[in-house]
C-alpha cells in the first residue's frame, strides 16, 4: 500500500470517527466539554493529515518542518579556563545575611499563620 493510500485510508476513518461522534451528540448534547474536546481532537487530526498529505505529494520527508534544511552540528561551548573558574568554600555563610530572609515556602521565620 502507497504512502497516498495510507493517508486517504487514515481519511476515511477520522470521517467514519467524526460521524461516530456526531450521532452520540444526539444522545449527549453538543455543549459538553468531552465532546468539545472530541471535535478538536478530530479537528486537529483532520488538519495534521491534510499536512502530511501535502508533504509527501511534493516530496518533503513527514517528520521535518516545513522548509526546514538540515540541522548543521550543535555549537559546544568550551570548557572554561581554570583562571575563570570560581571556586565556593566549603565554609558556613555568616549567618547575618540571613536574618531578613524567608524560608522559601515556609513564610517569614518565627511568625505564625493566622
Amino acid at each position: 500500500m502507497s504512502q497516498h493510500d495510507e493517508l486517504t485510508a487514515v481519511r476515511h476513518r477520522i470521517d467514519d470517527l467524526t460521524r461516530t461522534v456526531d450521532r452520540l451528540v444526539e444522545h449527549v448534547g453538543h455543549d459538553v466539554r468531552e465532546i468539545r474536546r472530541l471535535r478538536t481532537d478530530l479537528a486537529q487530526l483532520h488538519q495534521s493529515v491534510d499536512l502530511l498529505h501535502g508533504r509527501t505529494a511534493s516530496g518533503e520527508e513527514p517528520g521535518t518542518p516545513r522548509g526546514a534544511h538540515p540541522s548543521p552540528a550543535p555549537r559546544h561551548q568550551p570548557a572554561p579556563r581554570p583562571d575563570e573558574v570560581v571556586w565556593v568554600p566549603d565554609t558556613p555563610y555568616d549567618s547575618s545575611l540571613w536574618t531578613d530572609a524567608d524560608d522559601e515556602g515556609l513564610g517569614a521565620l518565627h511568625r505564625h499563620a493566622p
